[in-house]
């Protein structure tokens, strides 16, 4: 297989899910299609996980220096950035209907969702932020 091919093909995937979520808008059926994305995601990760990470002998999670064997391997490399793409598209799904949930305006939520999708974590530590505010305080500042 050529691994460079399918690391291309869900980055593309990953990308026009990303788009849609954060141009487009939230129609029913647009939600349940990047649904459907992140459990291809999900189905492609669970394949070369399960078929090629128990192939790198001394790979594993034990140690830093495992971790490296394991991901040694362009399938198990694969693997993992799958991973990150399918789970960053899920909390970037969970954060948008949360943000609708709240009126959170759209350009507030673009470079969230933007965040999230460059750099996971540091997406969801500010949309969590964001809910400590007041909504009456949120809606005061985006209406001044």
């Amino acid at each position: 297989m050529n691994w460079e091919s399918a690391f291309s093909a869900a980055n593309l995937s990953a990308m026009v899910c990303w788009t849609a979520l954060i141009f487009l808008p939230r129609w029913r059926w647009l939600l349940t299609l990047l649904r459907a994305g992140i459990i291809g995601l999900c189905a492609v990760y669970a394949v070369l996980a399960f078929v090629y990470f128990f192939r790198e002998e001394g790979g594993g999670f034990g140690s830093l220096e495992a971790v490296s064997i394991l991901f040694s391997s362009p399938p198990v490399l694969l693997a993992g950035w799958v991973h990150y793409l399918a789970f960053d598209l899920f909390v970037g799904l969970w954060i948008a209907a949360r943000a609708d949930a709240r009126r959170m305006p759209r350009l507030v939520q673009a470079p969230i969702l933007a965040t999230t999708f460059m750099f996971g974590p540091v997406g969801l530590l500010i949309y969590l932020a964001s809910e400590l505010v007041p909504r009456r305080a949120a809606a005061a500042a985006s209406a001044g």
